[in-house]
């Protein structure tokens, strides 16, 4: 077998392009990174082979990484990332097979029955990138802000070190997914194009900057929340804000609800569950002492439950028309269901777990918390059964840098931590 090299070349015939960097060697020498701190990770933990790769290969992750960081994509236009995706795995023997609509890509490492699927995401955030690094996005409008060029990096790393393995205890499936910060996410597509067809278990894991590199965040139950978008368009005949009583005073309709709705669903929903709905956008009107004619109203609901999340939908509908019944405004309400809440059950947390400790020791797991924050891997979730992991990515000097910032950074020492807690989960899983 012919054995292509995998790194990938940064393209050259673009103006825009940092003159700097020149090749994937260039990326890792301007950083001025030592690549010792992060072969050492976990060294001696794993399995020989894994400990072996992990020391001839680690520079070929970080030289992805940072390649990917230079060319973001955003949702549904990651056609090089998938391209660089479908390289790097071909280059071990692998087949990868492509999505329909050129972006995402599966693929299945080992033979047998029982499979344990590896996800990680791909699209970048529009952001202009304001780290300074040598790597920074070369992308007008467009920066991986929220680390998922680490999380396909990472699931790159997990799949040429399981090529390298011996022998499996089973098939190992590898999910490239496009189109995570959109909604509907790209989990959908991989959902419909039959990427979870025969998968026992899934398991995923996301950058946190608030963990310090080398330890593992991990709960039994939901991790993250529900996120649903509503949108609210209001008409009225419009007219002179004297006469409100000839009109319908479409300002206050929507003042009504902004105020009145949050209210509402306080009192319907279990306060338990963690719902929370807050107002992102209002439009109306351009004058003073005109009633406009339509306003228009945005926010995300959400919710930390999985059944009220299948409720919400007709109470708000419910609740909306009964505020503005009074008022004689028109509405129309789209309700646009997000993503359900990511649920790691008992088992497959346990076996994350255990993956996570034979990757890296017991100090490496924390507890984590729930967010309010919505990711689609709970779409996998609504298939199979699976755990989500939150990996830190902060080096323990100065302070936090959230995601989807300007100025985000992780330590790359992560990816090595990253790589190591993928392949041990699936070999915890197949065991």
């Amino acid at each position: 077998m012919t054995v292509l090299d995998s790194r990938p070349e940064v393209p050259g015939d673009r103006e825009d392009r940092v003159s700097s960097i020149e090749s994937l060697d260039a990326l890792i020498t301007d950083a001025g990174v030592s690549m010792a701190p992060v072969q050492d990770m976990g060294k001696g933990r794993g399995p020989f082979w894994l400990d072996s790769w992990l020391l001839d290969n680690a520079t070929d992750v970080l030289a992805w990484r940072r390649h990917i960081h230079a060319h973001p994509e955003l949702s549904r236009q990651e056609f090089q990332t998938t391209e660089l995706v479908l390289r790097v795995l071909r280059s071990v023997g692998l087949q990868p097979w492509l999505l329909p609509g050129g972006v995402g890509v599966v693929c299945d490492i080992g033979t047998g029955e029982r499979c344990v699927a590896l996800r990680a995401d791909m699209d970048a955030l529009p952001l202009e990138e304001a780290t300074g690094l040598p790597f920074s996005s070369t992308i007008e409008g467009a920066a991986h802000m929220c680390g998922h060029d680490a999380h396909t990096s990472i699931l790159l790393g997990a799949a040429r070190a399981l090529a390298s393995a011996p022998e499996l205890p089973g098939r190992v499936r590898l999910i490239f997914q496009p189109a995570e910060e959109v909604m509907p996410g790209g989990a959908l597509d991989m959902v419909a194009a039959g990427a979870l067809e025969g998968v026992d278990r899934i398991f995923g894991l996301h950058c946190d900057p608030r963990l310090e590199v080398g330890k593992v965040g991990t709960r039994v139950g939901a991790l993250t929340s529900a996120a649903d978008l509503i949108e609210l368009r209001l008409t009225s005949p419009g007219g002179h804000t004297s006469r409100p009583h000839l009109t319908a005073d479409l300002v206050h309709a929507l003042g009504t609800v902004i105020t009145s709705l949050p209210s509402v669903l306080s009192r319907r929903v279990d306060p338990r569950s963690g719902t929370v709905l807050v107002w992102g956008a209002v439009h109306a009107g351009q004058a003073a002492n005109a009633v406009p004619q339509d306003g228009r109203l945005l926010g995300t609901l959400r919710t930390a439950d999985h059944r009220v999340w299948t409720e919400l939908e007709p109470l708000v509908a419910s609740a909306v028309e009964s505020l503005l019944a009074p008022t004689g405004v028109g509405f129309s309400l789209d309700y646009r269901r997000g993503v359900p809440p990511v649920v790691s059950d008992e088992e497959s947390a346990t076996v994350l777990r255990a993956g996570v400790e034979a990757a890296l020791g017991d100090e490496a797991l924390v507890p984590t918390e729930q967010s309010s924050g919505g990711e689609d891997f709970g779409w996998y979730l609504e298939h199979v059964e699976g755990a989500f992991a939150r990996l830190g990515v902060w080096s323990g000097e100065g302070p936090m840098s959230d995601i989807h910032r300007p100025s985000f950074v992780l330590d790359e020492r992560a990816l090595m931590v990253g790589v190591r807690v993928m392949v041990h989960a699936a070999l915890a899983a197949l065991a």
